[in-house]
């Protein structure tokens, strides 16, 4: 009897630590509970309805999910100090709200990602999307993989699908679900806001995994995130050239920029080959690193 009292005890204590490792970063009185709060939420300015039990369950979710999952949401918050202050300049000259650099964060986690059906680049386009919005899509040139070019293509797309449903919410559900698909929903169920909207789970969770990032990126000491401004990515100064002429080999070119190939790709991970054949002169900007790349 004293064994199996023990061993009660034992077992009893274990679950009471297991609960304090795995909720302990959410009971926190100046954290998020995810019992019965009353979020305030916003998306590019249009209201998240989060008096609705549904929604409040779907935000729930979504938050709970990402702040558990330390090792991505750490590694977005670091990228972001050195990709938002590109992606941002732009979406602000289209006219796009700056909420949509974390429709980038869900879409990649602010890397070169490829998807298993081919979507590439940290806007995921697949290659004919991408064509139909300007970019170069090659065995030897991918401007997929171009931050500048590629965060250009998404706000066209974003801007037309706003002008097509009149909501920032719907535009960004429709990066996910499609345009078509979207608007067939909204027929078929004879609904006009996204939070009222039937869709399948991926296209359903997509907003929301924008707010709860939205949420936890914004107020990251809030949520256990203390990461230091030294431990933050960031941008090294780089310079442009300008090049209409065809490189035999990147190697080489690299060598006589003073770097090696290497950091050649990476500042331009577009060039997707050794080589760039430019018959048709058209002109390429090849960014060249001129400092924090090497040991001093």
């Amino acid at each position: 009897m004293k064994k199996h009292i023990k061993k009660i005890l034992i077992t009893g204590t274990v679950v009471l630590l297991a609960s304090f490792l795995i909720y302990g970063v959410v009971s926190d009185d100046t954290k998020y509970s995810p019992v019965g709060y009353s979020l305030k939420m916003d998306f590019s300015g249009e209201e998240v309805p989060t008096f609705m039990a549904d929604v409040q369950e779907r935000l729930d979710k979504e938050m709970i999910t990402n702040m558990n999952y330390h090792t991505n949401t750490t590694l977005v918050i670091k990228r972001a100090n050195k990709v938002f202050p590109i992606i941002e300049p732009i979406l602000a000259k289209y006219g796009v709200p700056d909420d949509f650099k974390y429709l980038a964060v869900i879409e990649s986690s602010l890397v070169n990602a490829v998807s298993p059906a081919g979507a590439r680049g940290v806007w995921q386009f697949m290659p004919e999307t991408a064509k139909e919005k300007g970019m170069e899509v090659s065995d030897e040139v991918d401007e997929r993989y171009h931050l500048e070019k590629s965060t250009e293509a998404a706000c066209k797309y974003l801007l037309k699908a706003k002008e097509k449903f009149g909501s920032w919410t719907l535009a960004a559900a429709s990066y996910n679900g499609g345009m078509n698909g979207i608007s067939k929903k909204m027929e078929e169920q004879q609904v006009e806001n996204y939070y009222d909207l039937l869709l399948t789970e991926e296209t359903s969770r997509y907003v929301f995994r924008i707010l709860a990032l939205k949420e936890i990126m914004s107020h990251a000491n809030k949520y256990g995130f203390n990461i230091p401004k030294e431990a933050l990515y960031y941008s090294i100064p780089t310079k442009k050239i300008v090049i209409d002429s065809s490189i035999t080999d990147l190697a080489k070119f690299a060598k006589t920029q003073g770097v090696n190939y290497k950091i050649l790709k990476i500042h331009n991970p577009w060039l997707r080959d050794k080589k760039l054949t430019n018959i048709s002169g058209r002109k390429y900007e090849i960014e060249i690193p001129t400092s924090g790349y090497q040991k001093e």
